[in-house]
């Protein structure tokens, strides 16, 4: 099946931002939760957290980092429409720090403890009354932010009113898969909640990282060029390593509900996953991405109903009954 021009992976040129302040390491936040001291080139500032805290008008956008060089100057570039940049690194050993300090953006160090707790930690020390989430492998186009922009700009005049006022909005994306856009299988249209009123969201994960605003949503509308580029795989191996990371996830998740596992659910529900992407969300329309995207789908669902049964592996043997 061929592919049209829309299909194409848009260049993004990246615009630095001419940092503002340097803000010196020794101000680098720890969280009494790991000991190992953050890397020398950590950029960031103290916060003023609590009830008290007064918030300026404007957005910042929050990014979570770590190891993200290959999209992360595109990415960061991408929020040139946002006051402020906020990254929460998990320890990166690559160019990510150097480049959030080429965007100005203001960098603390936290030990990973998973998506929701690194995105409560960030919304804590957000100043702005807005914040936006892009992720370090997304893009956000400029027709996009302007969009952002005009949303909360109205919500905060109406904020002041009776009116009932959105305080959370959803965004497009669009997610490139081996040689195309998808737009089938599920993967399209893709609907995700980025933009919030600091201090009214919450975050839970099981498997997957969730998003609880406490009030009102909306969705900021647009065409196919005001939607998120997403780039989530380098390659299949990549893929894989994701996919390895989110059965342990699903499987844990199952476990803590009771659920049982096994390999002949595994078979059922990975192929039911396969004839659910592939033919009843019609995956087969984009083509070999659509059969691919499917087959390693169903290999997930395959993986964490069999890794429920990983609670029982490697226990001692019971030499004891041998010798009877």
């Amino acid at each position: 099946m061929g592919q049209g021009p829309q299909n194409e992976a848009p260049e993004f040129v990246a615009k630095e931002t001419t940092p503002k302040r340097k803000i010196s390491a020794s101000l680098y936040i720890g969280t009494g939760m790991d000991s190992t001291p953050p890397p020398s080139s950590f950029f960031a500032r103290p916060v003023e957290t609590g009830p008290e805290k007064k918030l300026r008008p404007g957005i910042t956008g929050v990014v979570l980092t770590h190891n993200g060089e290959r999209l992360l100057e595109k990415c960061l570039a991408s929020l040139a429409f946002c006051d402020s940049i906020l990254a929460v690194d998990s320890g990166s050993g690559d160019a990510t720090l150097s480049l959030c300090e080429r965007f100005a953006a203001t960098t603390i160090y936290r030990p990973w403890d998973g998506f929701d707790v690194q995105f409560r930690f960030a919304q804590e020390r957000v100043e702005t009354r807005w914040f936006f989430i892009l992720d370090q492998d997304e893009i956000c186009p400029p027709a996009l932010g302007e969009r952002i922009k005009a949303a909360i700009r109205e919500a905060d005049r109406l904020a002041d009113t009776p009116q009932d006022t959105a305080i959370a909005y959803s965004v497009g994306r669009k997610s490139w898969y081996f040689d195309r856009f998808m737009r089938h299988g599920g993967w399209y249209p893709d609907h995700i909640l980025r933009v919030f009123r600091t201090g009214f969201v919450e975050f839970y994960q099981d498997a997957h990282i969730h998003y609880r605003p406490l009030g009102r949503r909306e969705h900021v509308g647009g065409p196919p060029d005001a939607e998120i580029i997403h780039y989530p795989y380098t390659g299949f191996a990549h893929q894989l390593d994701k996919l390895n990371h989110y059965a342990d996830q699903g499987a844990e998740a199952l476990r803590a509900e009771g659920r049982k596992g096994g390999i002949l659910r595994g078979l059922g529900h990975g192929l039911a996953r396969f004839a659910r992407i592939y033919v009843i969300k019609r995956g087969f329309l984009d083509g070999r991405a659509g059969f691919l995207a499917a087959a390693h789908g169903s290999f997930y669902a395959f993986l964490k109903y069999v890794r429920v049964l990983e609670a029982d592996w490697g226990k001692p043997f019971a030499w004891e009954k041998l010798r009877k």
